[in-house]
């Protein structure tokens, strides 16, 4: 599946305040929760919808639409919580799933702690959420998971990527769609994503 950059003018303001150092854990998680929110309409473009009848205060029997499949969200637990808000404020019937994994500081390997899904997720519309796709391996693992679960229409939506994560991806899980806001330029020494946004998780949550 293709990679698809959705870099919106909205969308890159709002990532630039969020890769400066100076920007603060609130401003952080507000530019997060908004990019989300703004990247819903690109990645629900082709959800099924159902035509239905409906009286509206001056008309009788005219015809509107409903989204005809349950969505299920699945965020990389630290930092994929973050996305979680903006998303669900346009999609709030969305049910959400949880997949923890920290990464091996000196492996840089995903390692598996939890994961939960509801029962229907086979008959979703599944969307896993992490803000960096880094070396590819916790994206990886964490659809390795919900596929074990029953998972079948998969998406990640993340905010930036490099090319080694996307290649891991899509040489893993060559039918899952990824969506992301930008692609950076490469990985360094220590793993992390070079411009990026250092570690998403502690600037979400103010851990460091």
């Amino acid at each position: 599946m293709e990679v698809k950059i959705l870099n919106h003018p909205l969308i890159m303001d709002k990532l630039t305040r969020m890769r400066k150092t100076e920007t603060s854990s609130k401003d952080f998680r507000e530019n997060l929760n908004e990019i989300g929110m703004l990247m819903v309409y690109e990645i629900f473009r082709d959800i099924k919808c159902s035509e239905i009848i409906i009286d509206t205060p001056t008309t009788k029997k005219t015809k509107g639409f409903t989204l005809d499949t349950p969505v299920v969200l699945v965020p990389i637990i630290r930092a994929g919580l973050g996305m979680v808000d903006g998303i669900q404020k346009i999609l709030p019937t969305s049910k959400i799933a949880h997949i923890g994994l920290y990464r091996d500081e000196e492996t840089l390997k995903p390692v598996e702690y939890y994961s939960k899904v509801p029962k229907e997720i086979s008959n979703s519309y599944v969307i896993v959420v992490d803000p960096m796709l880094a070396t590819g391996g916790s994206a990886v693992k964490a659809i390795d998971i919900i596929k074990a679960k029953g998972a079948k229409d998969i998406k990640f939506v993340g905010l930036v990527g490099v090319e080694q994560g996307i290649n891991l991806l899509q040489s893993k899980h060559p039918d899952v769609e990824i969506y992301l806001a930008s692609k950076d330029n490469k990985l360094n020494e220590k793993g992390y994503i070079e411009p990026g946004l250092g570690d998403a998780g502690d600037r979400i949550f103010g851990t460091k």
